[in-house]
């Protein structure tokens, strides 16, 4: 038989070339899938008692021939007869998933048929293909063959005796890499190790012990013993996993069998997962997975150790933006689902209403999950707070119903390692942190060693420091003072002491203020006045001379913009800007004003201007190479 393929285009592979598939390699999923979606139906076909013989070996093969040029996809599934070729191959607007799946409703959901005309993707690498096929019923074998134009040919073909499918590709010469045996390996590894049918690719080495060869060793006691020797042998290799653990029931999987599939999933990360939530639903939706919560620690990159989004087992994408939402994506590990559209724009996705269902399905179990670690274990969520504290931020800043969730869960740790929840820790602090304007101050610090100084300051007046150290932070107190009504958020080195919580009270100040007038200029002529900004304040006599601040506003935003890709880039173009605040109670500083030597005056300036500096890690280079020469020779 001959004919045209009937199709609404002139010639629809070039179409299909260039258009229909953004990715070549996409061709050998589409086909191992439809090889699989096979031996499914067969299986199915079984069950029900309406196939005659026995199923036998159902694995799938793919055959590779560099001599030939060829790539064959082999299955032992039901097959075609002659007008089902002519159905489901000539005619391309028919699916050969439809009619079965209206036929046998009771078992699609372990059918892919979800990749259009994923056949056809074979044209995108191969200049001609052939289809050698029987079908289970009692019908001829049929062969058909096209060499990428709208003609085909299609005759019986009395030699093929097997049931089922072969697919035989005659690959085109652009496309040469697809004759390499690792370029196909990688590739089935990548769409098809969970495949639910068996994939045999070539064979593989393994070394076993022989039952016929042995070698003489050593017995511990002078004398000699046989041992089975060492060989390799040759053994079918099998690329894929068909019982994945997301398709197992969570009662019979132990946490290290969670880990060890972590692993699978994820040869090149070392470190064990914290946890993992493990999903299962049927309905509205049908969704399993399993997510992993990693070791975040400081940094946030989702773009390595993505989700796998995958289909009955068949891998689609890593990229699962508008599936999973945003503040997700630091999770890693598998999720599943036949209801989510493949093949699709994003702005599709991001408006489907069974993909909205699921991303909210998604947060809830997170959200109900931390929770419960947090009432069953709080010593144990303690433990991992550390670690996962950037990931509930982070969701608490893009996902407004997980932060409603997060406010009873999220923990605060002060610099002595003790946590609070939001509401233990705003009454623990209210009667001591507590400013003139009735707003609860919380003092926090980003680094233990740089900020020492003022953590102890603060730590003698009676307050409480946090530790808040994430890359998040800025945002995050950003957050909080939104969420928590008469509220501050203060880094310990925003200011002095007695100004990061303001009160009624003040210092005497020993100094007139013709006396500061004069001293300013004086510490001025000393310092980059482009950079720090001299204040003159009033603070206890013991306090340093001279101390750095930075406003809490403005390196507040700085770091925000920093963080949020360019959102507020007025304050991010604006340069570092510190105040050196002169205490003038201090007798140093009483010192420097009745100096009456002008060169003593100006070195005993730049040497207390200098000792802020170095208490806060801005004396670099030069100037601290100046610093230790002229304390040297002031010790002289």
């Amino acid at each position: 038989m001959q004919g045209n393929l009937n199709v609404q285009t002139e010639n629809i592979f070039p179409v299909i070339k260039k258009f229909l598939y953004s990715d070549h390699e996409i061709f050998l999923r589409e086909l191992v899938s439809n090889a699989v979606d096979a031996t499914q139906k067969l299986k199915a076909i079984s069950s029900r008692g309406e196939l005659k013989g026995e199923l036998g070996d159902l694995t799938v093969e793919v055959v590779l021939d560099s001599k030939k040029k060829t790539l064959t996809i082999k299955d032992r599934g039901i097959g075609m007869t002659a007008e089902e070729v002519e159905k489901y191959i000539n005619q391309i607007a028919f699916s050969g998933a439809t009619d079965f799946l209206d036929k046998y409703k009771d078992v699609q959901e372990n059918l892919i048929g979800h990749f259009g005309l994923g056949f056809y993707s074979a044209f995108m690498v191969a200049d001609k293909v052939e289809i050698f096929s029987k079908s289970y019923k009692e019908a001829p074998a049929v062969h058909w063959s096209c060499d990428g134009s709208p003609s085909f040919e299609m005759v019986e073909d009395p030699s093929h005796t097997d049931r089922g499918t072969s697919i035989v590709l005659h690959i085109a010469d652009d496309c040469k890499e697809f004759l390499e045996e690792q370029e196909i390996l990688q590739l089935l590894r990548k769409y098809c190790r969970f495949m639910p049918i068996a994939i045999r690719c070539g064979e593989e080495s393994v070394w076993v012990d022989s039952e016929t060869e042995f070698d003489e060793v050593d017995d511990g006691n002078g004398g000699k013993k046989k041992q089975p020797k060492r060989v390799e042998k040759k053994h079918p290799r099998i690329i894929n996993d068909t019982e994945p653990a997301w398709r197992k029931s969570p009662s019979s999987l132990t946490d290290e069998d969670y880990k060890k599939f972590y692993h699978q999933l994820y040869p090149m990360n070392f470190e064990d997962p914290l946890f993992q939530i493990h999903l299962n639903v049927d309905y509205p939706f049908n969704l399993t997975g399993i997510l992993y919560f990693p070791k975040v620690r400081k940094t946030i990159d989702p773009t390595r150790n993505k989700i796998q989004l995958y289909c009955n087992q068949v891998f689609v994408t890593d990229s699962v933006e508008g599936i999973v939402p945003e503040y997700l994506m630091l999770l890693h590990g598998v999720l599943d689902s036949p209801d989510i559209p493949l093949n699709v724009s994003r702005s599709y996705l991001q408006s489907d209403s069974n993909v909205k269902k699921i991303s909210s399905h998604i947060s809830k179990k997170v959200a109900d999950k931390l929770e419960e670690m947090f009432k069953n274990d709080r010593k144990d969520f303690e433990n991992k707070w550390d670690d996962i504290k950037i990931f509930i931020e982070y969701g608490m800043l893009t996902e407004e119903k997980f932060c409603e969730r997060a406010m009873k869960f999220t923990l605060l740790k002060n610099t002595q390692g003790e946590f609070y929840s939001l509401k233990d820790y705003r009454d623990k602090i209210a009667p001591l942190q507590t400013d003139k304007d009735k707003n609860v101050c919380y003092l926090y610090a980003n680094d233990l060693e740089e900020q020492h100084a003022y953590i102890a300051k603060a730590k003698e007046k009676g307050y409480d420091v946090l530790l808040m150290d994430s890359v998040l932070t800025p945002h995050f107190v950003n957050l909080l003072e939104q969420k928590i009504d008469k509220t501050r958020f203060v880094r310990v080195d925003a200011d002095t002491v007695e100004k990061l919580i303001p009160h009624d009270d003040k210092i005497p100040e020993k100094l007139t203020q013709e006396q500061k007038d004069k001293l300013k200029p004086i510490i001025e002529g000393e310092v980059d006045t482009q950079k720090y900004t001299v204040l003159m304040e009033s603070l206890e006599s013991d306090d340093q001379p001279m101390l750095i601040t930075q406003s809490e506003f403005m390196r507040r935003y700085k770091e925000m913009q920093a963080t949020s890709g360019g959102g507020m880039g007025f304050y991010g173009e604006m340069p570092e800007s510190y105040n050196l605040v002169v205490n003038v109670n201090h007798p140093l500083i009483e010192q420097v004003l009745n100096e009456t030597d002008g060169e003593k005056q100006k070195q005993l300036v730049h040497q207390l201007t200098d000792l802020a500096l170095l208490a806060n890690g801005l004396l670099k280079g030069e100037a601290l190479t100046e610093f230790v020469k002229r304390s040297v020779s002031m010790i002289k």
